[in-house]
């Protein structure tokens, strides 16, 4: 089948790349006990293959140059937005059990490289193929999607951080901006712009290479139920559980999505377990009997105020 070895070749170029990359930080992480850098690590890896893949093959077809230029733009610009909020804010708590647990620390580090690798796929494999067909409906369709999830996840992490960093929002939840819509929309953002890169790939895929689908579909399933939605729910339901505003919050608020609040606080549970996200893993530390997601009280303001 027509690239099949090229593919190989590029796919296991960019896993000895990603794996040299974020090893090469896990042991500063490890002997330095640094862990600023992570994120920034893992940001960056995607811009160092997206460029690498395209100046290997050389060819310079629009559409590469494209969705490398996309690549590079989003990496770039999380990395450097992860990087100043560490810095500002000093600490990443997600590493307070792994500091000291060297196999902890790995097992993450190895997942980072595992993500980077996967989640970039399409645009690997589109990298590597000599081929060039004209533009299709599906190559607007993407950079549109990539367009909208860009937007959206920029917007979001700046206005969490302006929140955060505002001293009389100590102790509270954020839930201005596009987060009065969403409870997370810096991820539904990020989800919205991969599965764009892999529709703006799919002109060019023949085969087996259209398993790279699973770029977009480990993205997807790593930020629902593993390292994204699940963690912060668990965190701020922990810190704010007992307080009456922010089960109101839960309630009228999209997990992930963007809805007005008042259409979905209206909604059945059911349609929101099933197309809206609305996951009893979300909730599994607040007691069932204070959140009523059948029947939401008009008492309390989405305004994120308030923390006992």
């Amino acid at each position: 089948m027509r690239g099949t070895v090229l593919d190989s070749h590029f796919l296991a170029l960019t896993a000895i790349v990603t794996v040299s990359y974020q090893l090469a930080f896990f042991i500063i992480t490890a002997l330095l006990k640094f862990d600023k850098v992570t994120d920034f690590a893992g940001s960056t890896n995607f811009v160092i293959l997206a460029i690498l893949t395209l100046a290997l093959k050389g060819t310079w077809h629009f559409r590469q140059v494209v969705l490398s230029f996309l690549v590079v733009i989003w990496g770039l610009r999380l990395a450097l937005f992860l990087l100043t909020r560490i810095l500002q804010w000093g600490e990443d708590r997600r590493f307070d059990e792994m500091r000291d647990n060297l196999g902890k620390l790995a097992i993450f580090w190895i997942f980072q490289a595992v993500w980077v690798w996967t989640v970039m796929l399409p645009v690997t494999i589109v990298n590597a193929n000599s081929g060039e067909s004209s533009l299709q409906a599906a190559d607007i369709i993407g950079w549109i999607m990539w367009c909208v999830g860009l937007l959206i996840e920029a917007t979001a992490d700046q206005q969490k951080l302006v929140f955060k960093n505002s001293p009389e929002n100590q102790g509270k939840w954020c839930a201005v901006g596009i987060w009065k819509y969403s409870r997370h929309p810096n991820y539904f953002g990020e989800m919205l712009l991969w599965w764009g890169i892999f529709v703006a790939a799919t002109p060019v895929l023949e085969g087996t290479e259209w398993l790279v689908i699973v770029g977009p579909i480990f993205l997807t399933l790593l930020l629902l139920f593993v390292s994204g939605i699940p963690l912060l729910e668990e965190s701020a339901d922990k810190r704010f559980g007992n307080v009456v505003e922010y089960k109101q919050y839960k309630i009228k608020t999209s997990p992930l999505i963007p809805l007005p609040p008042s259409v979905y606080e209206n909604l059945p549970f059911w349609f929101k377990a099933t197309f809206l996200f609305e996951f009893p893993l979300y909730n599994r530390n607040l007691p069932p009997e204070n959140l009523n997601w059948n029947r939401s009280s008009r008492e309390g303001q989405n305004d994120g105020s308030k923390i006992s």
